[in-house]
């Protein structure tokens, strides 16, 4: 079991590191290369990008009994 003190140090590090990817996010997609290549590509790279995480995750949680 988790004390309060650890559960609200890991919901506050969470919250700062989703900040972190938001801020990244608007800063990459605010850079007008960036921007053109995610209006063009991005309806492709983000299933793509998504779908592979989702593997990598299942594979090295042994999901697949492999």
């Amino acid at each position: 079991a988790t004390g309060i003190g650890a559960l609200i140090t890991y919901v506050i590090v969470f919250l700062l590191l989703v900040a972190v990817w938001c801020l990244a996010g608007w800063w990459f997609a605010s850079r007008p290369v960036v921007a053109q290549v995610l209006t063009r590509w991005g309806h492709v790279t983000l299933p793509v990008v998504l779908i592979a995480t989702g593997l990598i995750i299942l594979i090295e949680a042994g999901a697949f009994g492999l």
